[in-house]
């Protein structure tokens, strides 16, 4: 039997870890806290960061959004359900990824 609560606490905890990076990726980004090189070689690196801070903050941004939805899958009780074949997600993949969809066959 899953412990909802333990897996809606540790899905909390994790958005609120990626909340703040993608915070602080997007004053990176955007240099609210330090302005463009006006050196053309440095501005080549600094787009260069910009494009590793991008990924990194989508792939962030992604993660988000698959945690508030297993948010939403524990609130309707569907949390550990495969969205794509109806059985259960075994609880060791759910420990590695907590807002995991699918079971591992069918995420394969």
């Amino acid at each position: 039997m899953l412990d909802f609560e333990a897996y809606k606490s540790q899905l909390q905890n994790m958005r609120s870890e990626l909340t703040h990076r993608v915070e602080a990726l997007e004053k990176d980004i955007h240099h609210t806290e330090e302005p463009v090189e006006k050196d053309f070689a440095e501005q080549a690196t600094q787009s260069e960061n910009d494009d590793v801070l991008n990924a990194l903050d989508d792939e962030a941004k992604t993660t988000i959004i698959q945690i508030d939805n297993a948010l939403l899958r524990i609130q309707n009780g569907n949390f550990g359900i495969c969205e794509k074949c109806g059985n259960p997600i075994n609880e060791n993949r759910l420990q590695i990824i907590p807002f995991a969809n699918l079971c591992i066959t069918c995420a394969e």
